[in-house]
């Protein structure tokens, strides 16, 4: 028996020179679907990178892969042209054949391949916005990017749903479109926190309480806001941990910007024995009034002031504003007030007070 003889015999339906060959395309795919998935993405990234937003690193880490896997589809199709789906496995009856399955299947695998390309340009024009906004004074072109890269990754998913239906199992996507819209209040009932939230997510971008990168305020809750999404804002606490507020909750409970304000307001007291001397109190709200006056990162309206009679101190109540709206001044400036505070009671023979109870022993 010679080559061709042997080629020629039946295996399934099919000639083992048709399996050769189908063989032989998987196995070109799966070597050279890098190379070409490298050179496609290099050129799309010379058509659509002329300002060199992003290196070309950046942009085949993004496209090479999902490309890849959508050639090495192209080249199982084509090899699978001359195919026979074999007739003895083919299993069928009245409502569908195991060869139907099998290309249905692949063709579910196509089209999320084609969604995942999509998807991974997404990814590219927020890098590319993001970068440009980044460049800018404002801070709404900062929130409203990652809310448009949401946006365009819930259209992905419902062409592909909408596609899913009707080019693989057939269903009239303009009679499904006009059921949904009539559907459209019982969805919107069964999920309506859901709605709720989205609603939110709108009235923070046109309304504007804040803004991406403004420290705020909100229940138990404070830090700096890092993304808001469809469904919820993301909040950056002071320990580095990450709270997720839902939209609603943002727009309905009382919100303090802390970011809005000019000025961060310190507002403490401190209490020194009842040994002091009214000379010394005197010298010490002076000195410490004085301080936070001179200071050149207050803003010179301080209050000092002998405030009460504690339960065991005589309290000075202290009152300044830094002039910063970040955090890390506000704490610098208040650590190195505190010290001088320290040092002017220190220097006036005057001692800090602290809870204490004295008791009586009769004999």
């Amino acid at each position: 028996m010679d080559l061709e003889q042997f080629l020629q015999q039946q295996f399934l339906s099919n000639t083992l020179e048709k399996y050769c060959w189908f063989i032989g395309f998987i196995l070109f795919g799966l070597i050279f679907k890098k190379i070409i998935s490298k050179y496609l993405s290099q050129i799309l990234y010379k058509l659509l990178n002329r300002d060199s937003s992003i290196n070309l690193e950046t942009f085949d880490s993004l496209l090479i892969k999902p490309i890849g896997f959508f050639i090495l589809l192209i080249f199982i199709y084509f090899g699978s042209l001359n195919i026979t789906f074999p007739t003895d496995l083919n299993f069928e009856t009245k409502d569908f054949k195991l060869s139907t399955i099998f290309n249905k299947g692949f063709a579910i695998i196509v089209i999320i391949s084609i969604s995942k390309i999509a998807l991974r340009f997404v990814d590219y024009f927020g890098i590319v916005f993001t970068k440009k906004a980044n460049m800018t004074e404002s801070k709404m072109d900062d929130q409203l990017i990652p809310f448009i890269i949401e946006l365009g990754k819930i259209a992905v998913y419902i062409i592909l749903f909408f596609v899913l239906l009707g080019k693989v199992f057939d269903i009239d996507v303009t009679a499904l479109a006009a059921g949904v819209g009539i559907g459209g209040i019982a969805i919107a009932m069964a999920s309506k926190e859901s709605l709720e939230n989205l609603l939110g997510s709108f009235t923070i971008f046109f309304d504007k309480p804040f803004l991406v990168g403004d420290l705020v305020s909100t229940g138990n809750i404070t830090g700096t806001v890092e993304k808001v999404g469809f469904r919820s804002t993301r909040i950056r606490t002071f320990d580095k941990s990450v709270v997720t507020v839902p939209n609603k909750n943002m727009i309905s409970a009382e919100l303090d910007n802390l970011g809005k304000r000019k000025v961060h307001r310190a507002r403490f007291y401190i209490g020194l024995t009842y040994d002091t001397s009214i000379d010394q109190m005197k010298k010490v709200v002076s000195e410490i009034e004085s301080l936070i006056n001179d200071h050149p990162r207050t803003d010179q309206e301080g209050r000092v002031k002998f405030q009460e009679f504690g339960a065991s101190s005589l309290d000075i109540m202290i009152l300044y504003y830094v002039n910063s709206t970040k955090w890390d001044d506000f704490i610098d400036v208040k650590e190195d007030i505190n010290f001088k505070i320290m040092k002017i009671v220190n220097e006036n023979n005057c001692e800090f007070a602290f809870p204490s109870t004295t008791v009586y022993l009769q004999k």
